[in-house]
C-alpha cells in the first residue's frame, strides 16, 4: 500500500484544521464512546471494573504493531487501562489528598489538549497566555499580593512550586549561582512533617541533602519555633547563608500549619542582628492551604452559609493561619488538590515579579525566540514546553466556583471531617489524633477492647516504657485497615487510609495512623459514619481472632 493511501486514513485521525462538519461530528462521537465506555465500568463500588494485577516484567516486553490500528480500536483499548481506577470523587473514596474534577476543568484541560499552546511564549499560546495571567491575577488577590508586583507560572508539580522557591532564595543568598554554581555554606530549612519533596530538592539543586536541616514539630504538627530560632541562629553564627526556609501551610498527613507571621519576624530580626546584605527567602508550601484564603473574609459570627459551630470552629482556626500567606515571598498552589482540577495545575506565586527575572537567561542563548509578543515566560522557567492545560483547568474552576462556590464545598467537606471527629470521639475504642488541626484529614487510632483510650495515646507518645506497646497497637491498626479495605474491596464500607509514620514518639518512633481524606463533595453523614462503624467492626473481628488463637 502506498504511503497515500494510508496517509489518507492517518488524516481521519487528527481533528480537522479546517471546520467539517461530518468529521466533527465523528470527533465528538469519539469521545462519547470513550466516555460511555467508561461509564460501562461503574459500579456500586468506588473503582472502575475490576481490579486487574498488573504484570510490569510483561509490560517491558511490548512492541510496536506492525499496522496501523483505528480510532475506536484504540479508545477501547485505553479505556481498559482504566480498569481497577479509584473514583476519587466516590463518597466511598477518603484515601489521600486527591480530589474529583469538574467539567469546567475537564474541558479546559481538553482544549488545551485540542490546539496544544505552548506557554512558553504568548506567540505559541495566545489567549491561553493571557488565561495564565488572568489566573495568577485572581489568585493574587485571592492570598493578599498586589497583583500590580506579584508573579507566577504554572509548572509541574507541587515539587516544582517548592524547586521554583527555593532556587529564587539560592539566588538572593548567594547571587550569580545560576551562573557560577552552588556554594557549599548554603542550608535550607524546614519541618520534620513538611513534604519529603524538600530532599529531593536540595539534592536536584546541588544544596545537598546533608544541608538540609529538618526542624521538630509540636504535637500540633507545626514547625516548633523556638528550636527554629535556636537552629538559625546557629547556622548564622557559622557564616552559613540560608537559602530558603519553607513554611508548610497544609501538611500532607495532618493539615498542621506553621506560624508563618512569626517565622517572618524571625527572619526580619536576624536580618537586622546579623546585618545581612539578603533577606532569605520564605516559600509558603500551600499545595493544600491556599484555598482557604477565601475565607479570610468570610463573617464568621454572621455565618451567612449556616455552617455547622464545630465546621465554623475549624474554617476560623484554619484562616487564622492562612490569612498571612501574603507574607511569604512565595506560595506553591495546587489546584489539583483542593482547587478540584485534574492533575497537573500546580501554580508558583512570588511577591515580587523581580524574584523571577532572577532566574533570566539571556536572549543570545534562544536566538529562535523572543523577537516579538508581550509574554515571554520561557525566558526564566525550568520548562521549555509548558503546557495550557493546568491555567485553563484552574481558570475554569476559579469562575466555575467563585467565592461562594469555593466557601461551600470546602465548608462541606470540613463539616464532614468534623462529623468523622465526632462520630470517633463517642465511641471508647477510637482516637482522634490531629483533632488541633482543621483540615479535611482525620488521623486516628484504634485500641483493642480494654485499652483506655483517653491515657494510652499520651503515655505511647511521651513515655519510653510504653514502647512495646506502641509497636503492638501499630500492628493493630495496620490489621484493622487491611481489615476496612478488604470490606471496601467487596462494597462494604469505605476506603480509607494509613501512614506509617503520623509523626514520630519522643523516643523515636513512628505512630501508625489510619486516615480519611474527605474531598469528595459528594460525602454525606451516611458515608463518615460507614467508616467508623467498619472500623468498630475491624475491632471486634480482630478481637474475636485473637482470642480464637489464645484458645488454641
Amino acid at each position: 500500500m502506498s504511503y497515500r493511501k494510508i496517509l489518507k486514513e492517518l488524516r481521519k485521525t487528527f481533528p480537522q484544521p479546517v471546520s467539517d462538519k461530518i468529521h466533527d461530528s465523528y470527533f465528538v462521537h469519539s469521545i462519547m464512546s470513550a466516555l460511555n465506555q467508561v461509564d460501562d465500568l461503574k459500579t456500586r463500588l468506588p473503582f472502575l471494573g475490576d481490579i486487574v494485577p498488573a504484570d510490569f516484567d510483561v509490560a517491558k516486553t511490548t512492541e510496536l504493531p506492525e499496522c496501523m490500528s483505528t480510532v475506536e480500536e484504540v479508545t477501547t483499548e485505553l479505556v481498559g487501562y482504566l480498569r481497577g481506577m479509584t473514583i476519587f470523587g466516590h463518597p466511598r473514596t477518603q484515601q489521600n489528598v486527591i480530589g474529583p474534577t469538574t467539567i469546567p476543568s475537564l474541558i479546559g484541560v481538553l482544549l488545551a489538549s485540542l490546539h496544544n499552546p505552548n506557554m512558553g511564549w504568548d506567540e505559541y499560546s495566545r489567549l491561553v497566555a493571557y488565561a495564565e495571567v488572568e489566573t495568577v491575577g485572581i489568585t493574587s488577590q485571592l492570598v493578599g499580593y498586589n497583583p500590580e508586583h506579584s508573579g507566577g507560572v504554572f509548572t509541574f508539580g507541587g515539587t516544582g512550586t517548592t524547586l521554583y522557591g527555593v532556587k529564587i532564595g539560592l539566588e538572593k543568598a548567594c547571587p550569580e549561582t545560576i551562573k557560577k554554581g552552588t556554594p557549599e555554606d548554603v542550608v535550607v530549612f524546614v519541618s520534620d512533617t513538611a513534604h519529603y519533596c524538600a530532599t529531593n530538592i536540595t539534592g536536584w539543586l546541588g544544596i545537598g541533602t546533608d544541608n538540609l536541616i529538618t526542624i521538630p514539630t509540636t504535637v500540633e504538627n507545626e514547625i516548633d519555633l523556638g528550636k527554629l530560632e535556636e537552629s538559625i541562629r546557629e547556622v548564622l553564627k557559622d557564616g552559613k547563608k540560608i537559602a530558603a526556609i519553607i513554611a508548610t501551610m497544609g501538611t500532607t498527613d495532618a493539615f498542621g500549619l506553621d506560624d508563618l507571621r512569626q517565622i517572618v519576624a524571625m527572619r526580619d530580626t536576624f536580618v537586622e542582628e546579623f546585618e545581612l546584605d539578603y533577606k532569605p527567602h520564605i516559600h509558603a508550601d500551600a499545595v493544600i492551604g491556599w484555598a482557604w484564603s477565601v475565607f479570610k473574609d468570610y463573617d464568621f459570627e454572621e455565618n451567612p452559609l449556616e455552617f455547622r459551630p464545630r465546621t465554623i470552629r475549624a474554617l476560623a482556626g484554619a484562616c487564622r493561619r492562612i490569612q498571612h500567606l501574603q507574607l511569604a515571598d512565595s506560595i506553591g498552589i495546587d489546584f489539583h488538590k483542593t482547587g478540584f482540577t485534574p492533575y497537573i495545575s500546580s501554580l508558583i506565586l512570588v511577591k515580587n515579579q523581580g524574584d523571577l527575572d532572577m532566574l533570566k537567561r539571556s536572549p543570545e542563548q534562544m536566538p529562535y525566540l523572543y523577537h516579538y509578543g508581550q509574554y515571554r515566560p520561557g525566558m526564566y522557567t525550568l520548562e521549555t514546553s509548558r503546557s495550557g492545560t493546568g491555567p485553563l483547568a484552574a481558570l475554569a474552576n476559579l469562575r466555575l466556583f467563585g467565592q461562594e462556590g469555593l466557601r461551600a464545598i470546602l465548608g462541606h467537606i470540613v463539616e464532614m471531617t468534623q462529623l468523622l471527629r465526632e462520630h470517633l470521639g463517642g465511641h471508647e475504642g477510637t482516637t482522634v489524633l490531629n483533632s488541633a488541626n482543621y483540615g479535611t484529614v482525620t488521623l486516628f487510632r484504634a485500641y483493642p477492647i480494654g485499652v483506655d483510650t483517653f491515657e494510652i495515646k499520651k503515655q505511647e507518645f511521651e513515655d519510653a516504657s510504653y514502647r512495646e506497646s506502641l509497636l503492638v497497637h501499630n500492628e493493630y491498626n495496620r490489621d484493622v485497615f487491611q481489615y476496612v479495605n478488604t470490606e471496601a474491596m467487596e462494597g462494604r464500607g469505605v476506603f480509607i487510609s494509613t501512614t506509617d509514620c503520623y509523626r514520630h514518639t519522643t523516643y523515636g518512633e513512628p505512630i501508625v495512623a489510619l486516615k480519611s481524606y474527605i474531598l469528595s463533595p459528594f460525602v454525606d453523614e451516611g458515608d463518615v459514619k460507614q467508616v467508623v462503624e467498619k472500623v468498630l467492626e475491624a475491632r471486634e473481628k480482630i478481637g474475636e481472632i485473637v482470642n480464637t488463637d489464645e484458645n488454641e
